[in-house]
């Protein structure tokens, strides 16, 4: 299983104005490879009707990667106009070119089908004015983590890592990556064993999402909704004020920006944190995870929109996911379809819907009274083990 480590490295003043260099190339040797390309994307539309295009098939491969490497690369550093290509590695300025070309795969898969999930458009030019900017080095650019705890990183030099955790085995490659916030991070890609599996424990443990409570377990656990963006609102309110009364270009906007984008990353990080920490948490205690597979997209633009954003749900449920794939826990969700709120956990009993502001409820069948959040849980525990019997080829629903 492949995963991604991140820490976050210091660069001197000089290195800083290299990596600018290096980001720089990178953002052009996009452009200039998109505008190449873009023409004959866009004369497959000549070709007639959807049908003879995917017949014909997706897109021209032409000028291919290595064609492009040759003229976008070695013949333009040796013009005027491109020879600064020359001052910098050149191994980024390639693996850019198997990303455009990914990005191009990836854009006509989505349209013929062949790709899952929401369409994908077509690749956009770079801009300069791109707060987050990215540069891969592969093995080919012999970098290397020095004996000191250094990132060796050509044309760049030794930069200062802090290294919070041990990597768990060699790296095959390391992003350079600058935020809004004006922070560097160095993001590794490491292969991970089938050592760090958790012994087997009985617990199953199914999990409602909410905004009252951010997380509501099925042995009656509630975790509080931190409320990370609301929190910060008055803080980021100022700080969006200041940037407005600002003139554009000048230095004080830059700093009022960045003012506003530390704010933002605040929250992130805390947010994320607070992701990684209960999620692992759940992961550890319990041998199977069940969650309800809410429809975050559509929640998204709803009155509750700001709410639901600040809670993340997707990021915690694929924090849940990868982390039970890799400690050899059981993860599954649960149709979004399923009426929780409405079904008694006790007699499965169908009590028709209620209203968000009815959080207890006496079931009309049985005549239990069930907290709203704690017994969703329990019919998306229930429904989680009734559908991975099933696939075992056990009972459909279980014994009331």
């Amino acid at each position: 299983m492949q995963l991604r480590y991140t820490y976050r490295f210091y660069p001197d003043r000089g290195q800083r104005a290299a990596l600018a260099r290096l980001f720089g190339c990178v953002r052009v040797v996009f452009n200039d490879a998109l505008a190449r390309q873009k023409p004959l994307k866009a004369s497959n539309k000549l070709l007639g009707s959807p049908k003879k295009r995917v017949a014909e098939g997706p897109y021209q491969r032409v000028p291919k990667n290595p064609d492009l490497s040759r003229e976008l690369i070695t013949r333009a550093k040796q013009t005027p106009e491109r020879e600064w290509l020359g001052q910098v590695s050149a191994v980024p300025l390639q693996q850019v070119l198997r990303d455009l070309d990914k990005a191009w795969a990836a854009h006509e898969d989505s349209k013929t089908g062949k790709r899952q999930g929401p369409k994908v458009g077509a690749p956009r030019f770079k801009s300069r004015r791109d707060r987050t900017q990215s540069a891969r080095f592969t093995a080919n650019a012999r970098w290397k983590i020095t004996d000191a705890g250094k990132l060796s990183l050509p044309r760049i030099g030794e930069v200062k890592v802090n290294w919070s955790r041990e990597l768990p085995s060699a790296p095959s490659s390391v992003t350079v990556i600058k935020d809004a916030a004006d922070r560097y991070f160095a993001s590794f890609v490491v292969e991970t064993n089938a050592s760090e599996v958790l012994p087997e424990t009985t617990p199953e443990v199914g999990i409602d999402l909410g905004l009252s409570h951010f997380a509501v377990l099925s042995d009656g656990t509630k975790v509080a909704n931190p409320r990370f963006l609301r929190r910060a609102e008055r803080k980021l309110k100022k700080a969006q004020r200041a940037l407005s009364r600002k003139t554009k270009g000048s230095n004080n906007r830059n700093k009022a920006r960045l003012k506003v984008a530390r704010v933002h990353m605040r929250v992130a990080d805390a947010r994320k944190d607070f992701h990684h920490q209960l999620s692992t948490t759940i992961i550890r205690e319990n041998q199977a995870v069940y969650v309800e597979d809410l429809c975050v997209k559509g929640l998204g633009r709803s009155r509750l929109a700001k709410s639901v954003h600040d809670a993340g749900w997707s990021a915690f449920v694929h924090m849940l996911e990868y982390k039970a794939t890799r400690y050899g826990r059981f993860f599954a969700k649960v149709d979004r379809f399923l009426a929780s709120s409405q079904t008694c956990s006790q007699c499965w009993a169908v009590d028709g819907p209620k209203p968000l502001h009815v959080r207890q409820w006496t079931c009309t069948a049985c005549e239990t009274l069930h907290d709203r959040d704690v017994n969703a849980s329990r019919i998306v525990l229930a429904a989680g083990r009734a559908d991975r019997e099933n696939a075992c080829g056990g009972t459909v629903r279980p014994a009331a």
